[in-house]
């Protein structure tokens, strides 16, 4: 989850406090292009590719990121395959960002409820340089919430898009409809500490269907996986889909070399 985020009551006491983490972190965010384990499961959701791999099979990306990266690494590749959509027939999508997107900017008013999308770094003028103080660990400065981040359609004060602790995540209904009807999960990249994420693996297995678990070390949800793979998702993801993906977003399909373990 957004755990380099202050929870949401501190964020509401302090705005700036949580614009402080921001900046550094949509700055980091801004700079990291998307890598082959992103392209890898872009890829995977076209089914032109996917049915040579799993026939009249259905794939959604649930993701924890906020960063960008996953919406980025779709849009590479729906510019090398024009019948790449962003729902597969029947209106599944591809790609659901459970934690929100930091590069939306929320008004904090009910009444307004408008959403920005906002890549320019830093968001405004008054929290220039305050990326240095974060990450060297020094008091996170004092900026007067009158020249944080603004609604542009009421003036409210508006705040990062992203799901902080203490808030409920999106679309948690259609993805229980998703796990409900799985047959294969694959967690990638994660500790599998956050839930409710981390118990979709598990429903799956109660469904009767496979987990598969790509990660760079041993986690706690190595115990729910039929198939594991260590070392560099970036790595290990691709080969096992039987997938080539070249750093423009060309894509070749292999013979499916993954193994149990």
């Amino acid at each position: 989850m957004t755990q380099f985020l202050s929870p949401l009551l501190k964020a509401l006491q302090n705005p700036h406090h949580s614009y402080g983490n921001f900046i550094t972190t949509a700055a980091n965010a801004l700079r990291a292009p998307p890598n082959n384990a992103h392209r890898a499961l872009s890829t995977f959701s076209l089914s032109s590719v996917r049915n040579q791999i799993a026939p009249d099979s259905t794939f959604t990306l649930v993701t924890q990121n906020v960063d960008g990266l996953s919406p980025r690494a779709d849009r590479d590749i729906a510019e090398h395959h024009p019948e790449y959509t962003q729902n597969a027939p029947g209106g599944q999508p591809h790609l659901i960002e459970i934690h929100g997107r930091l590069f939306d900017i929320l008004c904090n008013s009910d009444d307004c409820g408008e959403v920005e999308f906002n890549t320019v770094s830093p968001i405004c003028e008054a929290l220039a340089g305050t990326e240095q103080l974060v990450e060297k660990n020094t008091l996170d400065p004092d900026i007067n919430p009158k020249d944080l981040p603004r609604c542009s359609k009421c003036g409210s004060l508006a705040r990062p898009g992203v799901v902080w602790f203490g808030e409920v995540p999106h679309h948690l209904d259609l993805i229980d409809e998703l796990v409900d009807k799985a047959d294969l999960c694959l967690v990638v990249g994660t500790s599998s500490k956050v839930f409710p994420a981390a118990s979709y693996a598990s429903e799956v297995k109660k469904g009767g269907g496979k987990v598969a678990v790509f990660n760079v070390e041993r986690s706690q949800g190595d115990s729910k996986a039929d198939f594991l793979f260590l070392g560099p998702c970036e790595e290990t993801l691709p080969k096992a889909l039987g997938l080539s993906v070249s750093q423009d977003g060309k894509v070749s399909v292999k013979n499916l070399e993954a193994t149990p373990e």
